[in-house]
């Protein structure tokens, strides 16, 4: 995802270096959610190479998984032609048919469903950065047929921070690397082949002096380069902060004036803080004491200091509070909308944003009390974001700013249980777009149950994932390098970046808004998407430039206005109070605890002695993708977990074996990795593994069964945040065992 880039004002283009015969492109990769601009060389209308940018603002951000997408996209096994399935659900048994026949099945199928258990009975998921041509045209399309079942695997990832983030300062903040003095990642281990913005702005601030400091149980390789490494147990985020706000609290260490002004709740939040001695917060998180108080001043001193979005603190059962208590940090500091801070971007006034596609206003009131999970756990649901309208409008000029797609979401687990037959109404339908859904939240044996109690699962995707294997109908579609992209950072800043379509689609590949654009005629809706190609809805999104989407990709890579700063001293933050809101006003409201908290974990199971994190990005996969690229593979072949020497010894494990990953929720094979660097009793499990090669279909689903760490992950009440309902990713019950034999498909 962007970052805040060294220019003053909108970046125009640089000429392209071209090789003879062959043609350039400026493109954006999708490959992860980063969006690196890069430069595809077109020969013969085909990609035949992506390489770095020739614009030194993005220069040396790719890394090897965009490299290679060409030829992953060119594999043999993507899917070309639109599928339906002609046997039991699972069974791998398809037909080819036109798109006209799909959709218009599909519609009269989706039809029939809302009429017979309503609008509310049909959930889409779908993942943003695979879906780049969307614009918004999914919640747009739910919202005008009147569903509020929307999910992503962002409630998960980026989209949940985004929405509790409002609860203090109205917005997502976004990190100033080029001017801060220190930077803190929670957990976050960027690198050279992983969030590579992120790892080359982290490095060239390291060296111009700025300080970093890594909280990670393992030495990661950030850590081998800290200034400070606190080596927290896993899940243990929110009790650290509270430790370090009882730190620069107690020592005067924070901003009086910002705090007197702009903020509210300061004197509930010094009483809560008190609560977390250093002594206390070293007892829980197993860091020394006094290296706690050396990294919070620190972080408080040595600013303006950052602490850039990290995945860690999302997929913790105390996420909201851990999330909350970034932007308290960050707050009471007076870092928030400085320069080298964390600042608060809002929408470029020029470019009509996503959010506005999405026309959120005309979902009724009604229809918005049905979203699945918003009684229980409201955080990013209609519910839970609903005192933010007017503040949303009075500040950012939008009611309904949606950031990283993640807010006016139902809540997953809520959903997949109604899907299962075991909610308040029946959910029959299910879209999954760009999004392996199956794989890409926690409790999949829920998720494989709920998918096969539906009605009507359609799939639009580039490659017959294990979810794919459950559908009705899959749908080939398109890849970043065979469409254009108006891409917006998904609502994070006012930055703005065009991408040129580098080559056409094979097959019958369409994009998604070809999906949504389909859809809705099939549906005699054309009003809810009334452009008839892409390009006219850039156009249309683009209006008030004077250009062309056109025109703007030729002029532009980057399109953005100065930086203002301090935006908060004309017109208030986006909050109810109109400040920052130290004790928040909405958690209140909708019955929670409005101070953040620390919560235990659950009393320890001699059954299952170790603890376990997942949610782990390997260098050559991100999320459940590129499995299928034999480059990648070739360096990976098999998942692998981390155990430390200490732990392999006591379990009787050894560097190569095989071993079994168990808890109360599933189990998995996976192949055992020995590493000193890993803190005696826990266990590295990587995410999103499955093998392409391996036999599809209903109890094979190429190999997710057996390798998926979903499986492993619980979503009950003791493993779920209680204000967001997202599950408890880091520090999970299990034990391992050896196995005498490598599990079917292994290499």
């Amino acid at each position: 995802m962007p970052s805040v880039y060294p220019v003053e004002e909108s970046a125009v283009s640089t000429p392209l270096q071209a090789r003879p015969g062959v043609e350039t492109k400026r493109v954006l990769c999708a490959s992860c959610d980063i969006s690196c601009n890069v430069t595809a060389e077109v020969k013969k209308g085909r990609v035949v190479r992506v390489r770095s940018s020739d614009n030194p603002i993005f220069r040396d951000n790719i890394c090897m998984k965009g490299i290679v997408a060409p030829k992953g996209f060119a594999h043999p096994q993507r899917l070309l032609q639109p599928l339906r399935r002609v046997g039991e659900r699972g069974s791998g048994r398809w037909e080819e048919v036109g798109w006209d026949e799909a959709m218009n099945d599909i519609a009269r199928r989706l039809r029939s469903i809302i009429e017979q258990h309503g609008p509310e009975s049909w959930a889409v998921s779908e993942s943003p950065w695979n879906t780049c041509t969307d614009s918004g045209l999914a919640r747009r399309m739910m919202n005008y047929l009147g569903t509020p079942n929307f999910i992503s695997g962002v409630a998960l990832c980026a989209g949940n921070t985004a929405a509790i983030n409002r609860m203090t300062y109205g917005w997502f903040p976004m990190a100033d690397f080029m001017n801060t003095e220190c930077i803190v990642l929670f957990g976050h281990n960027p690198r050279r082949n992983s969030w590579v913005p992120v790892y080359n702005q982290v490095r060239r601030a390291q060296a111009r002096g700025a300080k970093l400091i890594v909280l990670d149980p393992r030495k990661s390789s950030s850590a081998e380069r800290a200034d400070l490494w606190l080596p927290l147990r896993a899940g243990t985020d929110a009790a650290m902060c509270l430790g370090w706000l009882n730190v620069i609290l107690e020592e005067g260490l924070y901003d009086r004036a910002f705090v007197d002004k702009w903020t509210i709740g300061f004197e509930d939040l010094r009483e809560r803080v008190s609560e977390y001695p250093v002594e206390r917060v070293a007892a829980i998180t197993g860091c020394d004491a006094e290296m706690i108080r050396e990294a919070a001043r620190m972080y408080a001193t040595n600013g303006p200091s950052i602490i850039p979005w990290t995945p860690i603190t999302d997929m913790q059962r105390n996420s909201t509070s851990g999330i909350r208590l970034h932007g308290i940090l960050r707050s009471v500091c007076g870092y928030v909308d400085v320069p080298g801070g964390e600042l608060l971007h809002g929408f470029h006034p020029d470019v009509v944003p996503e959010s506005e596609i999405e026309r959120h206003d005309v979902l009724s009131e009604d229809q918005k009390a049905k979203q699945l999970g918003a009684d229980s756990h409201p955080a990013f649901t209609h519910r839970g974001q609903a005192a933010f309208r007017e503040p949303m409008k009075r500040v950012w000029g939008h009611e309904f700013p949606n950031q990283v797609a993640g807010c006016y979401m139902a809540n997953p687990s809520a959903t997949f249980r109604a899907m299962a037959g075991e909610g308040p109404y029946p959910v029959k339908a299910f879209f999954a777009l760009g999004n392996n859904t199956l794989m890409s939240f926690a409790n999949m044996p829920l998720i494989l149950r709920a998918m096969m109690n539906q009605d009507l699962i359609v799939v639009h995707e580039q490659f017959m994932t294990p979810t794919a294997q459950l559908a009705d109908y899959v749908l080939p579609a398109d890849s970043w390098l065979e469409r254009p992209w108006l891409h917006d950072s998904f609502g994070w800043s006012s930055m703005v970046r065009p991408a040129e379509k580098a080559m056409d689609p094979p097959g019958a590949c369409e994009s998604t808004f070809s999906f949504w654009r389909r859809l809705a005629v099939a549906l005699d809706r054309e009003d809810i998407v009334p452009w008839a190609t892409l390009e006219e809805l850039y156009d249309h999104r683009l209006e008030k430039t004077g250009m062309t989407f056109d025109e703007f990709a030729k002029t532009y890579e980057i399109f953005f206005a100065p930086a203002q700063y301090r935006k908060y001293e004309k017109r208030g933050f986006a909050t109810p109070s109109g400040k920052v809101e130290l004790k928040s006003s909405v958690l209140e409201s909708l019955g929670f605890d409005p101070l953040p908290y620390f919560r235990d974990d659950p009393p320890p199971n001699p059954e299952y002695p170790l603890m376990m994190f997942t949610g782990v990005r390997e260098d050559e996969y991100f999320q459940t993708g590129h499995r299928h690229v034999p480059e990648l593979r070739a360096r990976k072949p098999e998942p692998i977990l981390f155990v430390s020497p200490r732990t392999a010894k006591h379990h009787g494990v050894r560097e190569g074996d095989w071993a079994e990953v168990s808890n109360p929720t599933g189990k998995i094979s996976l192949l055992v990795g020995v590493r000193p660097a890993m803190p005696d009793g826990l266990v590295r499990i990587p995410h999103g593994w499955w093998k392409p090669e391996m036999k599809q279909g209903a109890g094979h689903l190429s190999g997710a069964l057996t390798y998926s760490d979903a499986m492993l992950c619980p979503d009950d009440d003791d493993f779920l945040d209680r204000e967001q309902g997202i599950p408890h990713l880091k520090g999970i019950p299990c034990r391992i065992r050896r196995l005498d034999a490598a599990p079917e498909g292994a290499t």
